[in-house]
C-alpha cells in the first residue's frame, strides 16, 4: 500500500511538471524567422470615432532576383468610403524593395480628375534618388524632375510597414532614415517582446500579438503623422492585427477585416 501511495505521488508531480512546462511554453514569443510572401493580399477597415470610414488593401505581388539581392513589389489600396462627408480619399502606393526592406522604388498615386503622381527611384550605383512628379490622363504632364542625394538606406512610406513587420518580437528601439515628400526623415519605433491579446471582429477568439510604438515627425501615407500604435501577430508571418495613428482628421483605427484565409489564420491566444 505504501508502495502504491508512493508511486501516485510521483505520477501526479511528473504529470503536474509536464502541465506545468506545457503552459510555460503557451504565448511565448514566436522565434520563427520572420517571412514576407508573395500573394499576400490583407485588408483592412479604418475606423474613425465610431464610423467606418473606408478601407486599406495590402497586397505582396511580386518577388525577382536582381543582381545579388531579392526585391518585392508591395502595392496598397487606400479608399475611404462612398458618402462620408468629411473624407474622400483614393490612392494608390507601390513600393520595391529588398530583404532589409531597403527602398529601391516607390510611386504615390492620387486618384481623381486630375490623377497625380510622385515616384522615387533610389540608385545605389549612382547614389542618387531620382524624383519624378507630375499628371496622368489625357493631358499628361512632367512638372519635377530632379535628384537629391543617395547617402543612406532608406525606407519609403510604404516599405517601412515591411521593415516593422519583419521586426517585431525583438525589445529594441530603432531610428529608420526614410525619404518621403521629397525630403529625409526620421521614424521612432519601439519594439516589445511580450505577447498581448487582441479581438477583432473577423475572428471569435483573441490573437496572440506583440507589440509596438513609435512616432514620426512627418506627414507619411494614411495621412500618418506622428504616435502610432501596432499589434502584429506573433508568428513567422507577422500580420498587422490592429493598428492605431494620428492622421490629419484625429485619432483613427485600422482593424484587419479580411485575408487569404487558406494560407494563414491568427494565432490563438491562449488563457
Amino acid at each position: 500500500m505504501k508502495n502504491t501511495f508512493v508511486l501516485f505521488i510521483l505520477i501526479f508531480i511528473s504529470n503536474s511538471f509536464i502541465v506545468f512546462t506545457q503552459q510555460s511554453n503557451i504565448n511565448k514569443i514566436s522565434t520563427a524567422p520572420k517571412k514576407i510572401e508573395v500573394g499576400e493580399d490583407i485588408t483592412y477597415v479604418v475606423k474613425y470615432l465610431m464610423f467606418e470610414i473606408g478601407e486599406v488593401r495590402l497586397k505582396v505581388t511580386n518577388k525577382e532576383i536582381s543582381g545579388k539581392d531579392t526585391i518585392y513589389t508591395a502595392i496598397a489600396y487606400i479608399n475611404s468610403y462612398k458618402g462620408i462627408p468629411f473624407v474622400d480619399l483614393h490612392q494608390i502606393y507601390e513600393t520595391k524593395f529588398d530583404t532589409k526592406e531597403i527602398s529601391y522604388y516607390f510611386k504615390g498615386t492620387v486618384l481623381s480628375s486630375d490623377t497625380t503622381y510622385t515616384i522615387y527611384e533610389f540608385d545605389r550605383s549612382k547614389k542618387i534618388i531620382h524624383i519624378l512628379q507630375g499628371r496622368e490622363g489625357i493631358h499628361p504632364k512632367i512638372w519635377t524632375d530632379s535628384t537629391a542625394i543617395y547617402n543612406h538606406n532608406y525606407v519609403d512610406g510604404l516599405s517601412i510597414f515591411y521593415f516593422a513587420r519583419m521586426r517585431t518580437g525583438h525589445k529594441k528601439t530603432v531610428t529608420v532614415p526614410c525619404f518621403l515628400n521629397e525630403h529625409y526623415e526620421k521614424t521612432y519605433i519601439n519594439f516589445y517582446n511580450e505577447v498581448e491579446d487582441k479581438s477583432i471582429d473577423a475572428v471569435d477568439y483573441d490573437i496572440a500579438c506583440v507589440y509596438l510604438d513609435g512616432s514620426t515627425e512627418f506627414k507619411g501615407i494614411f495621412g500618418l503623422t506622428g504616435y502610432f500604435e501596432g499589434w502584429f501577430s506573433n508568428d513567422s508571418r507577422a500580420i498587422p492585427i490592429i493598428a492605431k495613428m494620428q492622421v490629419i482628421i484625429g485619432n483613427i483605427t485600422l482593424e484587419l477585416k479580411d485575408w487569404n484565409k487558406k494560407k494563414w489564420m491568427p494565432p490563438k491566444f491562449i488563457d
